[in-house]
């Protein structure tokens, strides 16, 4: 004896399934136009200040009063560095991620379609690309090994590069950003289709 007649998943949202598998209702959602968002927000740069002055010994002061005050120049001088090393990194990434932006959206709005769900992970991807060629660049001014606390070791943001890279991979998956990954991605059916059922 047949069961109840199961529900046909709508598949009029989307076409261009490879797979030919039933498109579930839970993936359909309306197109929408989101803003682009605020890199300066996303991406704040925080004051640098003024360069620490290198201390001068004088006859007033002591050998070792000096070396106090060298001491806390290059205290000072390194958090200023990594200070100026943030804010070049910020105004780095606000422009990298708003040309990602720029490039990635509009081709995603017709090819797989994008509603107010997918905002943060668009958002985010950019971030992660901004961040990403940050990463490279330095690692490329400063060497892939550099000078740590108990001699030479490996760049610290290599490994930081590496967990960007990885959640790369998890949006290439995601939006289709590769061909082997589009074949998986449904793409969305023509904007004059008559069968929309979000017109």
């Amino acid at each position: 004896m047949p069961g109840p007649a199961r529900k046909p998943a709508l598949q009029i949202v989307r076409e261009g399934n490879p797979s030919k598998r039933p498109i579930p209702e839970s993936i359909v959602v309306p197109p929408a136009t989101f803003d682009e968002p605020d890199w300066a927000a996303e991406f704040p740069t925080g004051l640098v200040g003024r360069k620490p002055a290198k201390p001068k010994l004088n006859d007033t002061s002591s050998f070792e009063e000096f070396q106090k005050l060298l001491a806390m120049y290059e205290w000072d001088l390194d958090r200023w560095t990594r200070r100026k090393l943030a804010a070049e990194a910020a105004k780095f990434s606000q422009k990298r991620a708003a040309e990602e932006w720029n490039r990635v959206v509009p081709i995603l709005k017709v090819s797989v379609g994008l509603g107010n769900l997918d905002f943060a992970t668009v958002v985010d991807l950019c971030v992660c690309i901004a961040r990403l060629e940050w990463c490279e660049r330095q690692i490329s001014r400063e060497g892939l090994i550099v000078e740590g606390q108990r001699g030479p070791c490996r760049n610290p943001l290599t490994t930081v590069a590496t967990a960007y890279r990885t959640q790369f991979k998890t949006y290439i998956r995601e939006l289709g950003l590769s061909p082997s990954a589009r074949t998986g991605v449904p793409s969305r059916k023509d904007d004059d289709d008559d069968d929309d059922p979000f017109d």
